[in-house]
């Protein structure tokens, strides 16, 4: 065996550890995709599950929302046709 052959075999030792470096490499970036695509599914479950995701629980808050400002101003109303009806039975009286 000549230098030449020792050079070419060292490299092609160096080429070989290189190449189970990449593959090991590639292996892990495979796994964390795989991870990430499984927190994506689980993180559009939580915004569009219909009963207990992100936009029904904005449309519950939206809903409320339009319901109490609506008692907010029957109330208001109320208490002012009260009070104005006070008032005139003083004036009156």
């Amino acid at each position: 065996m000549g230098t030449d052959d020792t050079t070419t075999a060292v490299a092609l030792a160096e080429m070989a550890g290189k190449f189970d470096t990449i593959i090991q490499n590639i292996g892990a970036v495979k796994e964390k995709q795989e991870e990430m695509a499984e927190d994506i599914v689980q993180i559009r479950e939580a915004v569009y599950h219909p009963y207990q995701g992100l936009y029904a629980r904005m449309r519950e808050i939206e809903n409320w929302k339009t319901t109490s400002s609506r008692v907010t101003w029957i109330v208001l109303t109320a208490l002012i046709g009260i009070g104005a009806t006070a008032a005139y039975a003083t004036i009156l009286a």
